[in-house]
């Protein structure tokens, strides 16, 4: 991807959203009209017109051309380094603070430029940098937000006891609170500062965002509306609208709603240009170009890591998952869950119990909450607790009360199959398992041996015996003869359970296969003599066919029987 290194390397210039894509070139009005013969006055644009537009580019162009010519504006400099701040260039601010610093009497610059270094996530660097500037409001929240990135709570505690009830250190609060998943705290931050300035719009997008991690998608959108209004080309608000879009429906219309700030741009790389849009393309897109992308971004948005690790789940690719996510300290419930699914993939795996222990621990807590019992996560997460306890029947009691919700999810019928299977369901489970659409699950050892079994204690052998009959020969379908022999024999199906037995001996003589074998079509020969169905006479002609081939003494003592037999009630056999 433009712009990134090899993945892992911090880049040097990170671009984010500004608020609107005005921070790119704008398109310049059209000239005045000029009398024929006469030359246009060439004017010079105004610094304040293009910080009114947020048109950063252009500011930048301006400032570094009076440096170069060595014009003279007061603190030159400083504005250069604060467009190329609000533009996203970090280093670049910090090259022009640095030098800034040698002409300017002003010790505050120490902490613009740890400002510049906490954008670069060089959290420890900042509080240095900011150390050496006087004590000021800035000073404070930079160091309220670096103590919370070191997870520092007692500097934390300190420095929120240091702020006032001006907008900006309440802000810097709410900020705080939204970080650390306390989002109906910050909300009521935000609404009280809109209560005082109904024209602060951004405050809107603030709230949007705080209601859309409480998952009212529908509130969120409302809100966001009234600054769409005022700024329709906003990256963060038209991406806070996508994201939205893609919780109530799907990864198409969330990129659909992405194409009015393609269209508004320039340049016509909008998604390339912008880690968040790229981050979230990548999510829309259900994980394509996944590995290439969220790499760069583990320490820049916080979402990348865990959908990194939902990408390497779905490559079955555990062990890395769990190498991103074993230090993660889950916040949220969806953090928890997420750590509890690699927990139990990876136990499920390995064999190690500690791992799927520690999985059923986060499911209970998640399930169990005041807050998601009610909720469908947290009813998927009492049943997978209780899956990984082998409690079937408490399985079913949590999968059977959100089923309506999931009827075309293969995964929810993978595991309603399953639980219904080992709840003896075998009808329910044979239907559920049926509904899976997935090839690779339809291929997997586990899914047919559970399908096959499912068939045979419903009194469908035969799609059992064609299930097998359709494998290609190896070890998986050795072994799922070997499951059909034995069930066909417990419920009585003997016909197929003499087949079965009958492959096993050949491909492996021992001694048990034959017994097997012989049982079985001892049991056909009884159902004829019965007269039950699975004894009629082509069916008992195959089983003495398939004694036959086998070399053993007990095999003519048999036959001799079953030949009396067919004699003595006029049934044709060729023995």
């Amino acid at each position: 991807v433009g712009g990134q290194r090899a993945s892992g390397e911090r880049r040097a210039a990170m671009i984010r959203p500004g608020t609107s894509l005005t921070k790119q070139k704008q398109k310049r009005a059209a000239a005045p009209k000029i009398a024929p013969g006469k030359k246009a006055d060439a004017q010079k644009p105004e610094l304040e017109e293009f910080l009114k537009n947020c048109d950063y580019v252009g500011a930048i162009a301006l400032l570094e051309f009076e440096k170069k010519a060595k014009e003279e504006r007061p603190h030159l400099l400083m504005w250069l380094a604060y467009v190329y701040f609000h533009n996203g260039d970090y280093k670049k601010a910090m090259d022009a603070y640095d030098e800034a610093i040698k002409k300017e009497n002003d010790k505050n610059i120490h902490v613009y430029k740890a400002c510049c270094m906490y954008a670069l996530c060089q959290y420890t660097e900042a509080e240095e940098e900011a150390q050496k500037a006087p004590d000021t409001s800035l000073k404070t929240r930079l160091l309220f937000h670096t103590a919370h990135k070191r997870n520092d709570e007692s500097a934390m505690m300190a420095h929120h006891q240091a702020l006032t009830d001006s907008r900006e250190d309440q802000l810097g609060l709410a900020a705080i609170q939204y970080l650390r998943s306390h989002f109906q705290e910050a909300t009521d931050i935000y609404k009280r500062l809109l209560v005082d300035d109904r024209e602060h719009w951004a405050l809107n997008v603030y709230i949007a965002f705080c209601y859309y991690k409480l998952d009212y998608y529908d509130v969120s959108l409302e809100i966001l509306q009234s600054y769409l209004t005022q700024y329709p080309h906003s990256i963060t608000a038209v991406n806070l609208k996508a994201c939205s879009h893609y919780q109530l429906y799907n990864g198409k219309a969330a990129e659909q709603e992405l194409k009015v700030l393609q269209q508004a741009s320039s340049s016509g790389n909008i998604f390339q240009e912008h880690d968040l849009l790229q981050h979230n393309l990548v999510v829309f897109r259900n994980g394509e170009n996944a590995i290439q992308v969220l790499p760069p971004l583990l320490d820049i948005i916080p979402e990348a890591r865990l959908n990194l690790v939902i990408y390497h789940l779905r490559t079955d690719e555990a062990q890395e998952a769990y190498n991103l996510i074993k230090d993660l300290e889950p916040a949220v419930p969806r953090e928890y869950i997420l750590k509890g699914v690699v927990f139990a993939a990876l136990g499920q795996r390995t064999g190690y119990r500690e791992h799927l222990k520690l999985a059923q621990q986060l499911f209970q807590l998640v399930g169990a909450s005041a807050s998601e019992c009610d909720t469908i996560p947290g009813r998927q997460c009492m049943a997978s607790c209780f899956f990984l306890l082998r409690q079937f029947e408490d399985v079913l009691v949590y999968l059977k009360s959100i089923k309506p919700y999931f009827s075309n999810d293969d995964d929810f019928n993978w595991n309603y199959g399953i639980a219904c299977a080992n709840a003896a369901d075998y009808k329910e489970a044979k239907e559920a398992l049926l509904q899976v659409q997935n090839d690779k699950y339809r291929v997997e050892f586990c899914y047919l041996s559970w399908l096959c079994r499912c068939y045979i204690m419903s009194g469908e052998p035969g799609l059992a015996w064609e299930t097998y009959v359709r494998m290609d020969t190896n070890a998986e379908s050795f072994n799922l003869l070997h499951l059909i022999a034995n069930d066909c024999y417990k419920m009585g199906h003997f016909y197929y359970a003499c087949k079965a037995f009958d492959v096993l001996e050949r491909l492996d003589p021992d001694p048990e296969f034959w017994e097997g074998k012989r049982g079985a079509a001892i049991g056909v020969f009884q159902r004829a003599v019965a007269g039950k169905a699975g004894g009629e006479a082509d069916k008992l002609q195959e089983v003495v066919t398939i004694l036959r081939s086998t070399q053993n003494p007990q095999v003519d003592q048999v036959n001799k029987v079953i030949k009396r037999w067919a004699k003595d009630n006029r049934v044709k056999l060729d023995i």
